[in-house]
Parts: C-alpha cells; sequence; structure tokens
C-alpha cells in the first residue's frame, strides 16, 4: 500500500509539473501547427490514363459536420475517453490522477489519462514519441487549440481524424465499415462500439475479436448509464443489438493487376527522389494526392492472368505461375502475374512470385553461356561430344552431369545442343567460356540477383526472377541492347506539379551480329525443340527451363515485339511437379510454354507479324586450313526425296531419321542436323529428320514396375523393350523401389511409333538374405532343448 501511495504521490507531482509547464510553455503558433489538411488519396493509373486503384493507404475517411453526429455517439465517445471534456482546458490533472490510481490498482494500464483535446494534438500536431518533451509540448498545444477552437469544433475534429480500425479514419468511414449507414442512422448500440474500439481499435475489432468488441461496448453503456446519459433499458437494448450489420471486410479492396500495383509502390517508397526519410516517402504516398502513370496494359494483364488461369485450372491442386511481359526497345512493364490470388487467405498470398521469388533458372540460363561463347568467338557450328551423361574432374570433387532422361551419343554442334538442350555439352562450353564471364554477361544482360560464378550456373543452378529472365531475354530481342525494366512513366503531385519523369537509358552489352546468330538457334527451340508448344503462327525464339526433380519449370520466350517469362512452381517450396502431385509431369516445355502460347497469341492478334534479321554469314574460323563452311540447305516442308536432292545440289549428303510429328504428313522433313541456316562443312553429311505422321503408339507407365511388368507393358502397346540394370542416385524414396523401374526414355507423354524401342532403367533387386542353418534335432518352437548326457 506504501508504494501505491508513493506511485500517486510521484505521478501527483509530475501531472502538476505538466500542467505548470504547459501553462508556463511559449505554445507555438497554431499558424504552424493547426490541423492539416486531410489525407489526399494517390491514383494509379494504367498506360493508357484509365484507373487501376486508389491508394489511402489507412486513410479511409470522410468528414462529416459536428451537427451530423448522433448525440448518442457524442456521448458515448466523451463518457468512456474524456468525461470532463465540457468542462477542463485541454489538460485535465483530476484524469490523470485519476488514471494513475486506476492502473496502478489494477497492476497494468486500464485507463488513460489523456483528454480528448490531448489526443487529437498527438494525433495530428506532435505525434506519438513518449518523451517529456512531447507531452510537454502536447500539453502546450491542447490548452492553445482550447483557447482558438470551440469544444464542439475540437470534438469534430477529433471524431473526422480518430482510428477506429479496418482501415477506417473517421466515424463516418468507420459507420459505412461496420453497419453499412451513414454515421446520422446509428443507434445508441452502434455508438457505444464505436467509441469502445477507439482505444485499441485492433484489439477489440469486432469482426476478429467479437467477444472483446461486445465487452468494450458493455463497458460504454455501463458508463453512459453511471453518468445519466442514458437509461438502464435503454443500455439494455442496446446491448441486445447486433454487434456489426455490415459484411466482414475483405482484407484488401480488390482491383487489378495487384501485384504490379505493389511493385509501383515499392518504387516510390525505396527511391529518395520522392522523400527524405521513409516516413516522408509513405506520407506522399498515400497521402498527396498523387497521380501515378503507369506502363500497364490493361487488356494484356487480363490476357496473361486468363492464360493462367486456363493451363492451371485446379487451383487447388495445381502449382502457381508467375508472368511478366515487356516491351523490349523500351523496358515497359506491360503485363505482370505475381501469384494466384494477391487477397486471398493464404499465408504467401502478397508473396510476389514475378519480381521477388527466386528460383533456379534451369536450362533458360543457358542462351546466356551461348551469348557469352558467341562473344569470344566460339561458333555456333563447334562440334563437342554429347554423349548421355559426363564426370568432369574439378579442383575439388568432380562433376557428375547427365542429359534429360539420358539422352545423348555421339557428336554435334552448339546449336543443335542448344535446340535439344543437352546438358553435357553445356558443361563443357561454359569450361570454355569460363563460368565468371557467363555469368557477368548475364548480369549485364538484365539479371540483378547474385550470381555464383560456378561451372553448376550453365545448368541454372543460380536464383533468379520472372521479371530478371524477362528483361534480360529482352536483350535478345532488343539485339543486344540491355533496356532495365520500367513501371512508372511520369508522377504529378496534388497540386499538378510534374515530380517524377521516367527517362529512358540503354546500354548495348552483345554485338548485335551476334545476338542475331544466337536468335537464330532459339528459334529452333521453338519450331522443334523442346518449346514447340510455344508456337503462335510467327517468329518467336525461346527456350525452356527444367529444375531438378521437376521443381521448377520455365519458358521465356519472345519476339521482335514482346519478351514474356513465364514460371510455373509451388510457391511454398520447392516440390516435384510430377504425378500423383500434378496431373502431368511439368518440364519447361509443357504448362509454361502453353501459358506462353496462350497469352502471346492474344497479346500479339492485332500487331503486324514481324520478323527477326537473319544470321550474318559467319567466316571460318581459326587458321587458313580451316574448312569451308556453308548454309545448310532450308528443306523442311519438303518431300524427302525432293530435300535429298535439294542438298545434294548445295554439296551435302543427307541420311534420314524418321521421326513422329502432329504437324507434317508422313514423308516430309520436319527438320535438320544441323539446322537450316547454320553453316557446316561443305560436302558433310546433313541428317533429315523425316515425319512417320501422329505416333501409331502410347507410351506406357512403367515406373516403379518390375522388370518383367514393365517388359509385358512396353511389348504390349508394340513396342521394344530394352532393359538396364542401374541403381537410381540416393533420395528419400529410392530404397523403396529396389528391383523397380525409375526411369524411362522416351518420358512419358513423348510421341512413339510401333516397333520403337523404350529403354527402362530398373533398380538391382535387393541382396537376398544369408541362408539359415537349420534346427537341431529335437528342436520344438518355444521350449529349451538339452542335450543328453
Amino acid at each position: 500500500m506504501r508504494v501505491l501511495h508513493r506511485s500517486v504521490a510521484a505521478t501527483t507531482a509530475v501531472a502538476l509539473a505538466l500542467q505548470a509547464g504547459a501553462c508556463s510553455w511559449k505554445t507555438p503558433s497554431l499558424e504552424t501547427t493547426k490541423p492539416a489538411p486531410l489525407a489526399e488519396s494517390s491514383r494509379i493509373l494504367a498506360a493508357d490514363g484509365s484507373v487501376i486503384t486508389d491508394l489511402h493507404g489507412e486513410e479511409n475517411r470522410e468528414t462529416v459536420p459536428f451537427d451530423r453526429m448522433p448525440k448518442t455517439l457524442r456521448d458515448a465517445v466523451v463518457a468512456i475517453e474524456d468525461e470532463r471534456f465540457w468542462d477542463h482546458k485541454g489538460v485535465d490533472p483530476r484524469s490523470v490522477l485519476r488514471a494513475v490510481y486506476a492502473n496502478a490498482t489494477e497492476g497494468k494500464v486500464v485507463e488513460g489519462g489523456s483528454t480528448i483535446t490531448q489526443q487529437y494534438v498527438k494525433n495530428e500536431l506532435v505525434g506519438p514519441d513518449r518523451t517529456v518533451r512531447r507531452k510537454l509540448r502536447e500539453a502546450a498545444l491542447a490548452y492553445e487549440v482550447e483557447r482558438r477552437y470551440t469544444k464542439q469544433r475540437i470534438l469534430e475534429l477529433y471524431l473526422n481524424t480518430i482510428y477506429f480500425g479496418n482501415g477506417a479514419y473517421g466515424v463516418q468511414a468507420a459507420s459505412i465499415e461496420y453497419f453499412g449507414v451513414g454515421v446520422d442512422r446509428i443507434t445508441l448500440g452502434q455508438s457505444a462500439l464505436l467509441a469502445g474500439v477507439i482505444r485499441s481499435p485492433n484489439r477489440s475489432d469486432p469482426y476478429q475479436q467479437p467477444d472483446i468488441a461486445r465487452e468494450r461496448r458493455q463497458v460504454v453503456l455501463d458508463k453512459l448509464v453511471s453518468l445519466g446519459w442514458a437509461t438502464p433499458g435503454a443500455a439494455a437494448a442496446a446491448a441486445a443489438e447486433p454487434l456489426v450489420t455490415a459484411a466482414a471486410p475483405v482484407t484488401d479492396e480488390r482491383y487489378t493487376a495487384p501485384y504490379f500495383v505493389e511493385r509501383v509502390k515499392r518504387f516510390l517508397l525505396d527511391d529518395p527522389r520522392f522523400g527524405p526519410t521513409p516516413g516522408a516517402r509513405r506520407d506522399l504516398l498515400l497521402q498527396g494526392g498523387l497521380r501515378i502513370s503507369t506502363t500497364l496494359d490493361l487488356k494484356a494483364q487480363a490476357q496473361a492472368e486468363e492464360a493462367v488461369a486456363k493451363v492451371l485450372s485446379s487451383p487447388d491442386k495445381d502449382p502457381a505461375a508467375a508472368v511478366v511481359s515487356i516491351e523490349p526497345g523500351t523496358g515497359f512493364v506491360r503485363a505482370l502475374v505475381g501469384g494466384r490470388d494477391f487477397f486471398g487467405p493464404a499465408a504467401e498470398a502478397k508473396f510476389d512470385l514475378a519480381t521477388q521469388g527466386k528460383r533456379p533458372a534451369g536450362s533458360s540460363f543457358k542462351p546466356f553461356v551461348l551469348a557469352a561463347a558467341l562473344e569470344q568467338g566460339i561458333p555456333i557450328t563447334k562440334f563437342y561430344d554429347a554423349p548421355g551423361s559426363l564426370t568432369i574432374p574439378l579442383t575439388r570433387e568432380p562433376w557428375e552431369v547427365s542429359n534429360y532422361e539420358g539422352q545423348g551419343g555421339g557428336r554435334m554442334t552448339l546449336g543443335d545442343a542448344t535446340i535439344r538442350s543437352v546438358n553435357t555439352v553445356y558443361a563443357q562450353l561454359i569450361l570454355d567460356v569460363g563460368p565468371s564471364k557467363a555469368v557477368d554477361l548475364a548480369a549485364r544482360m538484365g539479371i540483378t540477383s547474385p550470381l555464383l560464378p560456378y561451372p553448376s550456373a550453365v545448368l541454372g543452378t543460380n536464383d533468379v526472377t520472372p521479371l530478371e529472365m524477362a528483361s534480360a531475354y529482352g536483350t535478345f530481342a532488343n539485339r543486344g541492347i540491355a533496356v532495365p525494366p520500367t513501371f512508372v512513366t511520369k508522377v504529378v503531385d496534388g497540386h499538378g506539379r510534374v515530380i517524377y519523369e521516367h527517362q529512358h537509358t540503354q546500354k548495348r552489352v552483345l554485338e548485335q551480329a551476334n545476338v542475331d546468330t544466337e536468335i537464330s538457334v532459339l528459334r529452333q527451340v521453338v519450331e522443334r525443340g523442346t518449346a514447340v508448344g510455344a508456337k503462335i503462327g510467327r517468329p518467336v525464339a525461346g527456350k525452356t527451363g527444367t529444375g531438378q526433380e521437376w521443381r521448377d519449370a520455365w519458358f521465356v520466350g519472345f519476339t521482335p515485339d514482346l519478351v514474356t517469362s513465364v514460371w510455373v512452381g509451388f510457391p511454398e517450396r520447392q516440390r516435384s511437379m510430377k504425378p500423383p502431385d500434378t496431373r502431368i509431369l511439368v518440364t519447361g516445355g509443357s504448362w509454361p510454354a502453353q501459358i506462353w502460347q496462350l497469352y502471346m497469341s492474344a497479346a500479339l492478334a492485332e500487331r503486324p507479324i514481324r520478323d527477326f534479321a537473319p544470321p550474318p554469314p559467319s567466316a571460318a574460323e581459326g587458321t587458313s586450313d580451316a574448312p569451308v563452311l556453308q548454309q545448310v540447305t532450308t528443306v523442311i516442308g519438303m518431300p524427302a526425296v525432293d530435300a535429298e536432292a535439294a542438298l545434294a545440289r548445295d554439296g551435302f549428303t543427307a541420311t534420314r531419321e524418321p521421326t513422329p510429328s502432329e504437324d507434317y504428313p508422313p514423308g516430309v522433313v520436319v527438320g535438320s542436323l544441323p539446322d537450316a541456316g547454320l553453316l557446316a562443312p561443305a560436302a558433310s553429311s546433313v541428317v533429315l529428320l523425316v515425319s512417320t505422321g501422329k505416333a501409331t503408339a502410347t507410351l506406357p507407365d512403367v515406373l516403379s514396375r518390375t522388370t518383367d511388368e514393365a517388359r509385358r507393358a512396353i511389348e504390349s502397346a508394340g513396342l521394344v523393350a530394352r532393359i538396364i540394370v542401374q541403381a537410381e542416385p540416393a533420395s528419400s524414396t529410392s530404397a523403396g523401389r529396389a528391383g523397380k523401374a525409375w526411369k524411362q526414355a522416351p518420358a512419358l507423354g513423348s510421341l512413339v511409333d510401333r516397333g520403337d524401342t523404350v529403354t527402362v532403367y530398373v533398380n538391382p533387386e535387393p541382396a537376398a538374405p544369408p541362408p539359415v542353418a537349420p534346427p537341431p534335432t529335437g528342436y520344438v518352437p518355444g521350449f529349451t532343448t538339452t542335450t543328453p548326457r
């Protein structure tokens, strides 16, 4: 008790000191500290000037005059917040003492001592800093406010600015938020609820914490009765009213392109050009009445979202996708999809997969290494060994590299290795180029994430974002000129002054001739390589990427007008995208390419078709005795006989390789090795890929089957089984597949003809247990035997 008396005495002294200090303080002129104009929303505009959304942050309010505020509301707020409001002069020592005593008795803060005038001054003029100087300034200003304004005006200012939770500032916004009506129509119970949430809007949120909100409403009603400002009967009726009568709010007001909007907000909040401190920038963005012009194409945005929804049509089960679409010449971001649903309830909903989500790039990183090779003079026609797997000795430990499904064999040019995405060739290439030079070039092209200069970088082990990939591939589409991505073109303040205007910047990072050469190869990736699903009836170049264990899948492709990156994966963590977790085995050439194809077909439908520049003629590399090179004749679409004749006229010999095709009838050439337009030694042999028509056999799924089961399934489909006993790489599930198939080539879903060979890799059978010695004579289970003496 003695401690309590000392506490009260000490606080009494502080209160008297505050009053004396406030009276003797030289009060600052309210001409410079008068209530600031209420916040004006900023507006984000699309490229065509239409409104995307208004930004008011937490400042959702509407001013109403004092006489429109019902007396029940005014009484309820004064009763619970400052019952002597109509009597004091801005600071109330009696309230301070009463609060100190109540708090000391309870051992916690149960009552505040600030008057309504002080609360208004704190919120609007001096800020919430808990210092003695700030409290003295608050008290002085409270006295000055009381001297200059009537009590009615002070209460009006207070009730129009105080926060009531759920983004509602002021009684009008709060009334509409919780009851769906204007403040002039609310009841005694509703007035009590609003008054009750002022002290702690989040803790007594009527949507999230209805029991606490109901308890606070009752406290207000009891206080009104005790002061004689409400009858017990009226209070009882008010306590029986529903807590709220409006629907619970959506977490955020819905608007289009929310992930794009968040990127725009971050641009202004992070840039010192919009204010010296984070707080100043936030005030400008949320209260400054800005007009922010952006690069967003609303039609393209809708097309991107629709493409994702069509392909990933089971959002409860399917992985998510990120899409970024950029005009390569300007760097303008025209569409951005950053996840499933920004406004959804999932914990990761607001995480932007397009600009924040970093995942391994897989083989979509290979074009950067190829660009570095061309810059160093390594020709696209250089031949490499292309085995199915390769062991490369490095300083610390050997580097084991394998191709997708173990495919490979023989030798091939760098161009063909790109089209077929041959890992073993590219592993050799990055050692020729140098890992540091390869990742440095990728950074100059537009990859801003840190890149480790390891040899494995060529296989896309570094993490990157879809925005970075779109920007970097835009350097290809822009014929070697890198242009940074742009979201905001102009910012105008509330007075109509331009405070920011985008200035175009660019830098040449690749030689134009080398880019044109590389594009001629990346076009073939779409024409007949891993990205045939991305064809849109006009010239397209790009590259697929598939992560380890199918955890990430990419396709980044471009035309001369537009570059778009698509990533597909599970956002919460890296999970394998293969059945039964997904409906199909997801590779870069499946869902990402399909999303890209749907979006780009729609986005470019009204634009004229533009072709890429042709690749330049290339001189023989190295010495004077180097072989003479000439372009491979274009024979795609010709009958095989005519194609052979055309090649023969140019001095080439031809061999045929049957290839199933959905696009060409039997007997027609669907491609060549090397590719048409590439350079090859004069009089060398060209392999003609000749269509056998649509596949005539269905490739069965034999994974996890025994050897006999796999063989029977393959042979029953009219195919030939080739069984290879080989242990799969150790994993958490490999032990359960002893003696069973763990890989098949071609992969499930590939086009095959009857009579084709299917290679199945089977784990070794488990070792047989050691033989058990026969039991001794006379042994009976469960009994101990003894040897007769």
